[in-house]
């Protein structure tokens, strides 16, 4: 009897490891099927939290296969855009469809993924320095405009930007490639006559054509919110720097602009006769920031200042978006306060309360990203800056948690502003720890894979996708922003995460 009972007390013990065992499968299955969404949920401690998945697989073999992609021809999305509306038809709102400029190649040179990555970084490294120039406080910038027979100064020290729209400019529109930027305040395009301009995909804007362009005089209030504008025989200057050595300088004017099927009229452009840089075919520059003169801003009178993006990486077959008026604010949206710097009205400021690696919270003081009084430090969210940026203290505590969490990768040498990198030569997927932003108030964004942990080659290096920032300022940048439905409230002072996804 002694014996049966053992046996029997054996055969529980056997069976209830076993029901343990399917149950810590199933979680474990749920929980990698859940990383290929992004996750936005609720803090429960300060340390560590259960409320989303510790680790998440990254499908190297697709993310390799993916960089050996030939990006499309322009003409290829010019097609898309002729077949495919643009906007979602409802009143109030117009949507563009919007993508990575690296998807499109302007020009016949095969370039590899290592070669536009590189070039990417060089960007992005003039694009945050120029930008924290721009917030420093009590810093000022100058530039002389000679060929506009009086001085200008500009302190619009930004860097171009990322992502590509397609819009109508004149009546009748006509169809033109334009870099979004959400840090700019200021609306152009290369206009004849040129006197010296960069090469473009589609013929330069002409004036003369357009029944509705009307130029903008010096004392006209408009002019007056173009900061530090020029005068020249009655006609408003403007003149635009960038950190990465672009430039335009041309007159102001009223133009008509169409997204779609939405026409918009007396949008206060920039007609560049003067313009030089790196905007890689488009014709110019749509400003989304967030002071007055940006298309956001004009937009505020009638539609509500709100507009709603979706970036979409180069690799992906898929389009963003790009959708403006208060009708494009999603419901169901984690939302959190819009931060204003009254030094830096261009740019959105978001609070942000720690990082989160694997189901841990990394030891990392808030006040490290707080706005200071005097305009310092905070958090920016851009669409021009590629790599997100934490000040040193922050980075380097982040870094060396995701390190702690994936000591059986192969390491490998960094690479361009990477110091954390990994050789996953060989493998079909990894599991990564998960990473996520703690936001001020309660929200949390759970990262996906790809937007963390990306290739540099074709080779199988990936690196850890954070850079330090050389000062207080914390910038988040579009690799990370990828994938996610951003939306900007500014009339209600509100930034909002998700739903959606794209």
């Amino acid at each position: 009897m002694k014996n049966m009972s053992a046996s029997r007390a054996l055969l529980l013990l056997v069976v209830a490891m076993l029901l343990h065992l399917v149950t810590c499968t199933t979680t474990t299955t749920t929980s990698t099927a859940t990383t290929h969404h992004n996750t936005i949920t609720k803090a429960k401690t300060k340390t560590k939290t259960g409320s989303y998945p510790d680790f998440q697989l990254l499908n190297v073999k697709q993310a390799i296969t993916e960089t050996k992609s030939r990006p499309l021809k322009p003409s290829q999305y010019q097609e898309l855009s002729m077949n495919i509306p643009n906007d979602s038809g409802s009143e109030g709102k117009q949507k563009l469809k919007l993508f990575h400029r690296d998807k499109v190649s302007f020009n016949n040179k095969f370039h590899n993924h290592s070669h536009v990555f590189h070039a990417r970084m060089q960007r992005d490294v003039k694009r945050v320095v120029s930008l924290i120039r721009r917030v420093s406080s009590g810093s000022t910038v100058s530039y002389r405009v000679e060929d506009f027979g009086s001085e200008v100064v500009s302190g619009m020290d930004q860097g171009s930007g990322e992502y590509f729209v397609r819009i109508g400019v004149g009546s009748p529109p006509r169809s033109q490639y334009m870099v979004i930027d959400s840090g700019s305040d200021i609306v152009w395009v290369q206009c004849k006559p040129c006197t010296q301009c960069y090469h473009q995909t589609d013929p330069l804007f002409d004036p003369a054509d357009s029944a509705s362009f009307m130029g903008v005089s010096c004392s006209s209030a408009v002019c007056d919110q173009v900061e530090n504008a020029g005068c020249n025989s009655g006609r408003c200057r403007y003149e635009v720097s960038y950190g990465d050595g672009s430039s335009t300088k041309g007159t102001l004017a009223l133009e008509t602009l169409t997204l779609g099927r939405t026409v918009v009229q007396n949008v206060a452009i920039g007609c560049g006769h003067m313009n030089q840089g790196m905007f890689v075919g488009a014709a110019g520059l749509l400003g989304l920031g967030g002071g007055s003169m940006s298309f956001v801003g004009q937009l505020s009178r009638e539609r509500g200042n709100a507009f709603s993006y979706c970036l979409v990486s180069r690799v992906t077959n898929s389009n963003g978006f790009l959708e403006f008026g208060s009708e494009a604010m999603p419901v169901g949206a984690a939302w959190i306060p819009l931060i204003r710097n009254p030094h830096s009205p261009s740019y959105y400021y978001i609070g942000l309360s720690g990082l989160g690696v694997g189901d841990m919270k990394v030891p990392i003081s808030e006040d490290i990203f707080e706005l200071t009084e005097l305009g310092n430090g905070g958090v920016v969210m851009d669409t021009g800056t590629a790599v997100t940026r934490f000040p040193t203290v922050a980075y380097e505590a982040f870094r060396d948690a995701f390190i702690d969490q994936t000591g059986n990768l192969p390491r490998a040498s960094g690479v361009s502003i990477f110091d954390t990198c990994y050789n996953l030569f060989g493998f079909l997927s990894v599991r990564v720890p998960t990473v996520s932003f703690y936001f001020s108030g309660g929200p949390i964004l759970t990262l996906p894979a790809n937007n963390f942990l990306i290739p540099v080659d074709d080779a199988g290096t990936f690196c850890f996708a954070f850079a330090p920032s050389p000062s207080g300022l914390s910038i988040l940048g579009n690799i990370q922003q990828e994938g996610i439905q951003i939306s900007v409230d500014g009339a209600n002072e509100y930034v909002g995460f998700g739903p959606n996804v794209c």
